[in-house]
């Protein structure tokens, strides 16, 4: 994934292990509040990531068909940073780490749904994303995107 281009109407790439192009984030321009677009290669959306700004603390909902699958928002217990992720039709999670440097993890339970880092690049304002077998791959870029989009 690529850091400092979630604005309105920056769009990018999400390439796999073998550098193809598997997702795209398609930033929304011209809209009141926050909206990218995760599609996949055919540009079919697999999810959308919206700004929920009328709350006591800001909130990211990630919507799949119409519904609401998860909501992220900054946790308001604990020094680090920490967000939690509600998740509609599953168990909840929470990412814990540096969130800013983009050196965090996702956990479900205890246990790591997704590690996040830029260790792993050469490249400046990239990272890598690298998610447990078995996991909702959509769902978990989608909370990366909505979580960038918090700080």
């Amino acid at each position: 994934m690529r850091e400092k281009l979630l604005s309105i109407g920056d769009d990018y790439w999400i390439e796999d292990d073998q550098g193809r192009r598997v997702y795209k984030v398609n930033g929304k321009a011209l809209r009141a509040r926050d909206t990218f677009v995760l599609e996949d290669a055919s540009g079919n959306e697999a999810a959308r990531i919206q700004e929920r700004k009328l709350s006591i603390r800001d909130k990211v909902a990630i919507e799949r068909g119409g519904d609401t699958a998860a909501t992220v928002h900054k946790a308001l217990i604990g020094l680090r940073d920490r967000f939690a992720i509600d998740v509609k039709d599953g168990d909840d999670m929470k990412a814990h780490g540096n969130i800013v440097d983009h050196e965090y993890q996702i956990e479900r339970e205890g246990r790591t749904v997704a590690t996040i880092s830029k260790k792993w690049f050469r490249v400046r304002e990239s990272y890598g994303v690298d998610i447990a077998q078995g996991e909702d791959v959509p769902l978990i870029l989608a909370i990366t995107v909505a979580i960038d989009s918090l700080t």
